[in-house]
């Protein structure tokens, strides 16, 4: 649908999370409708900051703060975590970043998908966050190519071989691409990304359809973790309402292909034993949202009995990297994980 050459057509695609990183891009939480007063919003910047203290360790971060906000930052961060100054609107890196892209010939370019607060959705700001991936592919000083779907990286998963996972109620669902066929999506997809299949999944966990959720993000659901491997989440308890919907959606998996033609390995990795929230809601808490850095798995953990069986999970999917286990319950209560606080720039 993009008439000026695509990305794909110029030789580049989107390596997989795993590909050698030069550096990962985190936002900065800052006061908004998001983080709900001083005492919440002080909450998050710990638990940010505990995930950039963790990954720097392994490869460099670069921080992305508010106007004038500096010195707030500095507080909460080593002194080994860069930071940058842009407006921002809110601290999702994942879905208003750019997707990065490397080159035939290791040139790094940068995906900009049209972000409009998750689906226009009536809480969310986006003035400022709309440009973030502009002004990120500026500060990395790569090529930047504009796409004209709506569209977050938490809503696209790739192997790095042709395959990407996708939902149907994130790409073609009300208030992002609904007036889209599925087949312009995937032809977009396919234009920027370098990927020839799409995988389909028709929905995302229970928790993401409430006021605060992104409406069905594949990186809570499934991810690759090796090409022809991905990890889905497993609710075992059938008194959460994710029970069923996780057991359709491994079969689905399994019953899927990627571009390779290879049927997907699947290995089903089981959500915490917490199943409802103070408010007797079903929470979303999920390994899959984890975090792939150089040498390193930075893995949601939330005080459950389950951190040490996802733990030893991952660790036999990405051998050869440690796996580090940092809370991820003020993220969550704030509507995501550490993968959506976080976006990789590969090295070139």
């Amino acid at each position: 649908m993009s008439s000026s050459p695509t990305p794909a057509s110029l030789g580049f695609r989107m390596p997989a999370e795993w590909h050698p990183h030069a550096r990962t891009w985190m936002a900065f939480p800052t006061a908004n409708p998001t983080f709900d007063g001083a005492e919440q919003l002080d909450a998050a910047r710990r638990a940010w900051a505990a995930v950039a203290d963790t990954i720097v360790r392994y490869e460099p971060v670069t921080l992305v703060v508010n106007t004038g906000e500096s010195e707030q930052a500095r507080r909460y961060v080593s002194a080994a975590v860069e930071i940058v100054e842009r407006p921002l609107d809110d601290a999702w890196m994942r879905d208003i970043g750019p997707s990065f892209l490397l080159g035939q010939d290791g040139e790094l370019a940068a995906a900009d998908w049209v972000f409009n607060g998750w689906g226009a959705q009536s809480w969310a700001r986006w003035d400022k966050d709309q440009d973030i991936a502009e002004h990120v592919a500026e500060l990395a000083g790569v090529r930047r190519f504009a796409s004209r779907l709506i569209n977050e990286g938490g809503g696209i998963h790739v192997d790095g071989e042709g395959t990407v996972l996708v939902t149907d109620t994130v790409q073609l669902g009300e208030g992002r691409n609904a007036d889209w066929t599925r087949e312009q999506v995937e032809a977009e997809l396919h234009a920027f990304l370098g990927t020839t299949k799409a995988v389909w999944l028709p929905r995302g966990l229970t928790r993401d359809y409430d006021e605060f959720g992104t409406r069905g993000h594949i990186d809570i659901v499934a991810s690759f973790v090796r090409p022809g491997t991905v990890v889905v989440h497993a609710q075992p308890d059938p008194a959460h309402p994710d029970h069923e919907v996780c057991r359709e959606l491994a079969e689905l998996l399994r019953s899927a292909t990627d571009a390779r033609g290879r049927t997907l390995e699947v290995i089903e990795l089981p959500a915490p034993t917490m199943l409802f929230d103070e408010d007797g809601e079903p929470v979303d808490y999920s390994y899959i949202n984890h975090y792939v850095a150089n040498g390193v798995v930075v893995l949601c953990a939330f005080d459950d009995p389950r951190d040490q069986g996802a733990k030893a999970i991952l660790e036999k999917a990405y051998p050869g990297r440690t796996v580090e286990l940092v809370d991820a319950r003020e993220i969550f209560a704030n509507g995501g994980g550490v993968h959506c606080i976080t976006q990789q720039q590969p090295r070139a």
